[in-house]
């Protein structure tokens, strides 16, 4: 499906209800499998990935199937390889063709010394992985911080099961440290005996516990930096609501707001959600910012900056190339299109911004099977007439609504 984008006559506005957050959905789940505990989940995220981790965790529970496909969900990935580790049966784990081109030996070489029963279907070091689940003996191991904080965190949240606890030593810089840290604060509001001591992480033998009937999913501030980029391209004292947002927030994109602020948004945080609104115009006419705890909101600010004609040098982008697809090469394809040539590395991507030469009159992104891909690209359509986004329902991954949210706040699309 190829979606056109039209540009609204009149300025965007409206109340949207983001969906829950993928990354606090996929880790409750987690907790509620591995200790059984009995509490209902509001606001669960809607997207792909987790659901194919809830449908993972039935399937499993329900021992009516002994090979697991997760798809393109890397999440998924990492923590069910930790979690079915350590519990009993004989389960193939695999993904999608894009998924078997992802390294996870790193984890597994961690569970492997910890007592895991792990093996290499085809490629040593990539999915299908072949797991025989078994209590694991737990203990003292040491990771690589600079390679994925989602190996740290299907490390963590299994680590209450393992005899001996985990003392964890993290070597390198971590990256994506946030989402570390929100992996320990919900283990902790769980019960778990977890502590972060410079580079050692301890987790004492604890299992979960939870006195509530329920717990609730903050809404998803990966999902709120489409619209800070739709308000930065609007017309000054433009207003969009966002529900479900907490200023007090685990996760790591809510720094969007401090970023945004650069293009003149300002957030006002209300009662459980956020006003956004268009006050200045751009502050800042060049940018620097390093990403490296928030990769995931990198494509939607590049995007931003280079419709408002800003220079910018971004780094600590280096997780970006093995994400659903290289995200850092798919952009410089894409934004080529516009007449954008943009400079990059391993891990950085900037831009000395010159006035773009181009003779498109359609500009077709394709999407390389990534969802954020997607969603960064179509804010422009506020600025660039005749926008069409390839392979459009790719946004089901992390927001299945997120066209008919447009549709809501005054952007209109067809099918071409």
């Amino acid at each position: 499906m190829n979606l056109q984008l039209h540009k609204p006559t009149n300025a965007i506005q409206g109340t949207i209800k983001l969906p829950g957050s993928k990354s606090i959905s996929n880790r409750v789940l987690m907790i509620k499998a591995l200790s059984g505990l009995n509490f209902s989940i509001n606001n669960l995220s809607d997207s792909d990935d987790t659901n194919h981790l809830l449908h993972a965790f039935e399937s499993i529970q329900g021992n009516t199937s002994n090979v697991i496909d997760i798809g393109h969900a890397g999440t998924d990935m990492r923590f069910l390889t930790a979690y079915l580790s350590s519990r009993s049966g004989n389960v193939e784990l695999t993904g999608s063709e894009r998924m078997q081109q992802r390294p996870i030996k790193e984890l597994v070489d961690v569970l492997q010394l910890l007592g895991a029963d792990i093996t290499y279907k085809n490629n040593e070091g990539y999915p299908p992985l072949l797991i025989k689940g078994k209590k694991i003996a737990g203990g003292k191991t040491v990771i690589n911080g600079n390679v994925s904080s989602q190996f740290i965190s299907a490390l963590l949240l299994v680590a209450p099961y393992f005899e001996k606890g985990l003392e964890l030593t993290i070597e390198k810089n971590v990256v994506s440290k946030p989402y570390i840290n929100m992996t320990i604060d919900m283990m902790k509001e769980f019960g778990a005996s977890v502590d972060w001591n410079q580079n050692i992480i301890t987790v004492k033998p604890v299992p979960y516990s939870y006195s509530k009937p329920e717990y609730t999913v903050e809404s998803d501030w990966s999902a709120a930096s489409y619209f800070f980029s739709l308000i930065a391209l609007s017309k000054l004292n433009t207003e969009l609501k966002l529900n479900g947002l907490f200023q007090k927030s685990l996760q790591a994109d809510s720094v969007c707001a401090d970023i945004y602020k650069s293009f003149g948004v300002e957030t006002e945080y209300l009662d459980n959600k956020i006003k956004l609104s268009k006050t200045k115009l751009l502050i800042d006419d060049k940018l620097n910012y390093d990403f490296i705890d928030c990769p995931d909101i990198a494509q939607t600010v590049v995007c931003t900056s280079l419709a408002l004609k800003t220079s910018f040098n971004f780094t600590g982008l280096q997780t970006l190339k093995v994400k659903e697809t290289d995200r850092i090469l798919a952009l410089k394809n894409e934004v080529n299109k516009f007449g954008f040539d943009i400079d990059v590395t391993l891990s950085s991507i900037s831009y000395n911004y010159l006035e773009p030469q181009t003779s498109n009159n359609t500009f077709y992104i394709a999407t390389y099977n990534d969802h954020r891909m997607a969603m960064a690209f179509a804010p422009l359509c506020l600025v660039f007439e005749n926008i069409v986004i390839e392979d459009a329902e790719v946004v089901s991954k992390s927001y299945p609504e997120f066209w008919n949210d447009l549709k809501r706040i005054g952007i209109f699309y067809k099918s071409v």
